[in-house]
């Protein structure tokens, strides 16, 4: 399997595809002409197929990006939930991680997160945020649609089938809905 690298956010955001058509070059040297369907996100680790049935792995290229820590020494893991609850408040795409936070580079965001006691380094790493609720590929490929009514009944895409239905029974009493 050979590999090519997802370019930097002048083509993506993070590595939210902005073009479903792109040329990129693979870890053996080749051009390639990347057809995606529209509204696909690829992130670092994903594996696209050619058209000769070769796979091809995704990796997210190095960019600028600020890193964010709970300070270790006076710190704790509520820190670190504290500084995304405010970056998430700017509205700004965050990649999320268990031990630190990943954001573009904001010199006023960094003023805030130092502020906040927060390390923040400034380094090249691969930057994957968050879909949000909203965006491409809401919540990472799960999109649900809730109904908010006695009924248990919702739709999921999760790449592969779900069969199946919920059903309750109210034996005689009012529940407030029709059958």
């Amino acid at each position: 399997m050979c590999w090519f690298s997802v370019p930097p956010p002048s083509r993506w955001t993070g590595t939210h595809v902005k073009k479903s058509r792109f040329d990129a070059t693979d870890s053996q040297g080749r051009t390639l002409g990347v057809f995606l369907p529209r509204g696909t996100v690829v992130r670092g680790g994903d594996v696209l197929v050619a058209e000769d049935g070769s796979l091809i792995q995704v990796q997210a290229a190095n960019q600028a990006v600020l890193h964010i820590a709970a300070c270790p020494e006076h710190g704790s893991p509520f820190d670190l939930i504290r500084a995304a609850y405010h970056l998430g408040n700017r509205h700004v795409p965050i990649e999320l991680q268990p031990d630190h936070l990943k954001i573009e580079p904001d010199h006023v965001l960094a003023e805030l997160m130092n502020a906040m006691h927060m390390i923040v380094t400034d380094m090249q790493a691969p930057f994957e945020p968050e879909g949000g609720a909203y965006g491409d590929n809401a919540m990472m490929g799960h999109a649900h649609g809730h109904s908010h009514g006695p009924s248990h009944d919702h739709a999921h895409t999760h790449g592969h089938a779900h069969d199946h239905t919920h059903s309750h029974s109210h034996d005689g009493a009012d529940c407030g809905h029709a059958h």
